[in-house]
Formats: structure tokens, C-alpha cells, sequence
């Protein structure tokens, strides 16, 4: 980033303030000053381990600091005025808004990755995608595949450093922050159909989260965008993908839109109709007159294919005993779950079933 932006900011605030003001970079140098004979040199009382937070204010003997804002979460600059009284602290803290600001406008103007979040958020109109495209010298019509990030049960602001040093291309390749949990990663992809490569590039994130943060991770994959315009669909598909998964596929940490299947179809239907639907079903019985072990032995028959003499192996019971049993949920429930268009009707209302549990589960 050219630090001539921050410059520009200084002049227009040099009048009104009569202190030292500046910016300096992340090993201490100074890269933009009221004082033109700071520029270049290293301000001996900076210390980067004392920003362990982004908003907070480091004081020193002489001078008052506070990091600027950083898409990948490492401190890149921070604003600086001279003094550490409380007119110090505030102009420190009203300059490094004013950085901040120029810092956005130009990542806008100019960054790939800024550019790509907006495609993502919706935040630029669809004719606008093909000028700052052609401005920015963007490839529009590479195959890509957006992969949802999201840190579950705790979170690390160095989740965003890691997942960067694991794609050095950081012209085809964008890593962007979305918020504390989620990070979202556009890889250009070989070819279109590259399920395998995605694939392993999840692997390779989820593996390093864990290994070197000891962060458990979900990842969502969305489906191939084929044009820059597509990303935005890419990105809702990679959300829904972890939340269908986090209904139907909870065992899974890596989930791939394209094979949820009728939990993909279920997650969008009105809770309504899905609640007429179990009615409908269950006449005789609710789903809930049907006890653990009944569950466990219905699971285990889809599992198997409906395979009776399979399933009865698997549960280490007489195939007779099944038998009994399948005839006892068909007396309860009125499905034959040896009749394929039985099972059918049963394994859809089951997965109805789980996302309304879903659904109550997280209002309360």
C-alpha cells in the first residue's frame, strides 16, 4: 500500500492538530509523518507484541499508539501521536479512524481481495463487476470454488494468518475475513471439474487449524463458479452447505453443496408444510412413539440398502428378529420399510423430522 495515502491524510490534518501524528509499519518504521524528517526511520519505543488486541490503545513514555485495521488479522500499520496525555489518546484514536478510512478506500480502488469481498457481500452492482475486473487486470472467466470457513467452539484471530500462508498465489487465490469465526477462501481451480483438488484443499485447512491452533473447523464447499459474477451464489452455497450439514451431516466437517441431496431440498421448505407432512404420515402413530432401539434398527436397514439378511448381521441379531421388528414399526406406523416406496416416504419424514428438531433447537 503506498504510503503517500496516509500522507494525503496527514496534510489535510496537519493544521488542526498540533502534535506529532504518523503512521508506522509493522517493524516500527515510520511511513507517513507531520515531522517529514521522522519518514524512514524507526521509532525506537514501538514494540509489536504489545497490540494483542486490534482496538487498543499502546501507550509509551513519549508517544500513543493504535493498530489500524488488517483484512488478514496481523498488524500491518499503526497510527501514532506524539504524548500520552488524554488529548494524545483521543487524537490517536480519531487519526487512526481517519487512516483507517483511506486505507479502505484505496484496498477498494485497488486490491484484489477487497474487490472479491464485495462480489461476495453483494456490495457492487453487477455492471460495475466487469470495469473494476478489467481496471484490476482480474481473470473473469476462471473456474473457481468458494470454501466457508467457520471456527466452531472457539475462535482465534490467527486462524486468518494460517489459512493465508497455505495459498502464496495472492493473485488467483483470495483469503477474506468475514467475521471472529468465518473466513472464506476463493481458489482458482484447475479446470471446472475439480472436485478432488477442492477437496483436498479443505483437508489441507481443517488439518492446519487444528494442528498448529488446535481450532476444530467446518468447512463448506460450494459448487463451481464458472464467471466472477457467480461468487456471490458460490458464497451462499458454501452457508447453506454447513448449515444443512449441521442438521443432516453433523459427524462431517468438511461439506460439499452438491452432495446434500433431499437435505438441501428439506432445509427449504416452510416449517408448515413440513409439519403437515409428518401428519400426514404418522396417521396412526408419531414419529415419537418409535424408542431408540427402534430408531437404531431403522438406520441400520437404510444403511444396509434395505437389505434384511445384511442388516441382521450388522445388529448381530436372527434375521427373524428383524423381521419381527420391522413388522412391529409397520403395525405402528402403517410403512413397510421392505417396500421401497415405504422406505422412501420413512426416510424423508425422518429427515423432517431432524431439521424441525434442528429448527427448535436453535430458538431456544
Amino acid at each position: 500500500m503506498s504510503s503517500r495515502i496516509f500522507q494525503n491524510v496527514i496534510i489535510q490534518l496537519k493544521d488542526a492538530v498540533d502534535r506529532t501524528i504518523g503512521v508506522v509499519d509493522e517493524q516500527g518504521f515510520v511511513v507517513a509523518s507531520s515531522e517529514l524528517a521522522l519518514i524512514g526511520s524507526r521509532l525506537d519505543d514501538f514494540r509489536t507484541y504489545d497490540f494483542d488486541a486490534a482496538d487498543k490503545l499502546v501507550t509509551t513514555a513519549g508517544r500513543s499508539y493504535r493498530a489500524l485495521t488488517s483484512e488478514n488479522g496481523k498488524l500491518d500499520y499503526a497510527a501514532f501521536v506524539e504524548g500520552t496525555d488524554a488529548l494524545a489518546q483521543t487524537l490517536c484514536a480519531v487519526t487512526a479512524v481517519a487512516y483507517n478510512e483511506a486505507k479502505s478506500g484505496y484496498e477498494e480502488k485497488h486490491n484484489k481481495a477487497a474487490f472479491v469481498k464485495n462480489i461476495i457481500s453483494d456490495n457492487i452492482l453487477p455492471g460495475d463487476v466487469y470495469v473494476r475486473a478489467k481496471e484490476l487486470h482480474f481473470v473473469t472467466d476462471e473456474p473457481r470454488s468458494v470454501l466457508l470457513v467457520r471456527q466452531v467452539d472457539s475462535a482465534d484471530v490467527a486462524a486468518m494468518e494460517v489459512i493465508h500462508r497455505l495459498f502464496p498465489d495472492k493473485q488467483r487465490d483470495f483469503v477474506i475475513n468475514i467475521n471472529e469465526t468465518d473466513v472464506v477462501v476463493v481458489k482458482a481451480l484447475s479446470s471446472p471439474e475439480a472436485d478432488e483438488e477442492v477437496l483436498k484443499t479443505a483437508q489441507s485447512i481443517e488439518r492446519s487449524l487444528h494442528e498448529e491452533l488446535g481450532i476444530k473447523s467446518v468447512i463448506g464447499i460450494s459448487t463451481t463458479a464458472n464467471h466472477l459474477r457467480e461468487l456471490a451464489d458460490r458464497y451462499k452455497e458454501a452457508q447453506v452447505a454447513i448449515d444443512v450439514g449441521r442438521v443432516f451431516e453433523a459427524d462431517k466437517s468438511i461439506i460439499n453443496y452438491e452432495t446434500l441431496g433431499l437435505g438441501r431440498i428439506i432445509y427449504q421448505l416452510p416449517t408448515t408444510l413440513c409439519e403437515m407432512f409428518l401428519n400426514e404420515v404418522f396417521k396412526k402413530n408419531p414419529i415419537e412413539t418409535l424408542d431408540e432401539d427402534t430408531l437404531e434398527t431403522i438406520n441400520r436397514f437404510f444403511e444396509n440398502n434395505l437389505n434384511v439378511s445384511e442388516t441382521s448381521r450388522k445388529l448381530y441379531v436372527h434375521r427373524n428378529t428383524l423381521v419381527y421388528r420391522l413388522e412391529k414399526i409397520k403395525k405402528l406406523t402403517g410403512l413397510d420399510l421392505r417396500e421401497f416406496d415405504h422406505a422412501i416416504v420413512f426416510k424423508v419424514a425422518m429427515m423432517v423430522k431432524m431439521y424441525l428438531d434442528s429448527l427448535n433447537t436453535t430458538r431456544y
